[in-house]
């Protein structure tokens, strides 16, 4: 039965690759789509654990409610009542996330596990401009400062010991500050450059049986177009297949003092070639964690680097992750991120 039940599961696996194969085929054929989302903020990778992997966490997030950043699936696998984490991410261009999320647990995971996230993006002050008649062409009227955030609710349930399910529902507002239109009795008039939508996740995770092997799948930000006056758009909808595995299971040496976890996702975005993500994880009497991954293809992005602590302080498990992003011609992407479980 089991062995019939993985078979099910690899065909489907096929079928999906086959599917995205043919669209990318189709836009080979066609015209390859660059830049025609919005909101992209939401692609941003904001755990320090999962950046330090190259975002491969598809099939190995941790079972914490930063699971609903990546596969809302994974947090049905919380031990604990409560987990909380936040963190924070200096992105290019000096814009910064700032996040938290709580998750928990009732009824010793009887009702599934419920999540609570929120983000908000601050993209700095940039300076003002309109068009003028003066040497330089331009005149500065100022500055002003565009942010975004995020509100969402989230739910996993593990069906069997073997089969999760999971989903987000969030509330997504991206508020691009006021533009001066027209110029009238010595006053810019203005109009907002603010909207907002509700996004949807959903994301499964299966473990084999065979030692750690364990596949997902995802899909984020499923959404209505969106508008800014009379331009409409879509949001960054993205589709993962991941697989992972601790490699240690096929070896002789000892699980308690050595872990070596190794994800492979492959993502299809709505307006960027397939992208591969391949991370590793090595754990030290899962303490001390070190980290390193690679995302190919992308246009500055390199190598990424992490490392991660893990502790008891008294009741309450503590873990504390850091990553490094290499980012070509743009300043390296440093992101810090803390968890809580009791």
């Amino acid at each position: 039965m089991k062995k019939f039940i993985l078979i099910r599961f690899f065909i489907s696996l096929l079928m999906v690759s086959m599917v995205t194969t043919a669209f990318a085929q189709d836009d080979e054929i066609s015209t390859d789509k660059r830049a025609q989302t919005g909101m992209k903020f939401l692609s941003v990778s904001l755990d320090a654990r999962a950046a330090g992997m190259g975002d491969a966490v598809t099939a190995s997030a941790q079972a914490s409610p930063m699971g609903m950043f990546y596969n809302p699936a994974t947090m049905a696998s919380q031990q604990g009542n409560f987990s909380a984490a936040l963190g924070k991410t200096q992105w290019i261009v000096d814009i910064d996330y700032d996040y938290a999320a709580l998750s928990f647990r009732p009824g010793q995971g009887n009702y599934g596990v419920f999540g609570v996230q929120i983000l908000s993006v601050n993209y700095g002050d940039i300076i003002e401009t309109v068009r003028s008649s003066n040497e330089s062409g331009y005149e500065d009227i100022g500055t002003f400062s565009p942010n975004a955030m995020v509100l969402g609710l989230g739910y996993a349930k593990a069906l069997t010991p073997q089969f999760s399910v999971g989903g987000n529902a969030k509330f997504v507002r991206e508020d691009l500050g006021s533009s001066a239109v027209s110029f009238e009795d010595g006053n810019y008039l203005r109009e907002e450059n603010a909207t907002s939508t509700i996004a949807y996740d959903f994301g499964v995770l299966y473990r084999t049986g065979f030692r750690s092997l364990t596949f997902a799948m995802t899909a984020r930000n499923f959404s209505d177009d969106e508008t800014y006056q009379e331009e409409s758009f879509e949001l960054p909808l993205t589709f993962r297949i991941g697989v992972s595995m601790d490699l240690v299971d096929l070896t002789s040496m000892n699980s308690e003092l050595h872990s070596f976890v190794l994800s492979v996702d492959t993502e299809r975005p709505r307006d960027f070639d397939e992208q591969i993500k391949v991370g590793g994880e090595y754990t030290f009497r899962s303490v001390l964690a070190l980290r390193a991954g690679y995302i190919s293809p992308t246009d500055e992005q390199g190598v990424s680097l992490g490392a991660g602590l893990r502790t008891d302080l008294g009741n309450v498990g503590f873990q504390l992750d850091y990553s490094y992003s290499d980012f070509g011609i743009f300043d390296s992407v440093n992101r810090f991120s803390a968890q809580f479980s009791f």
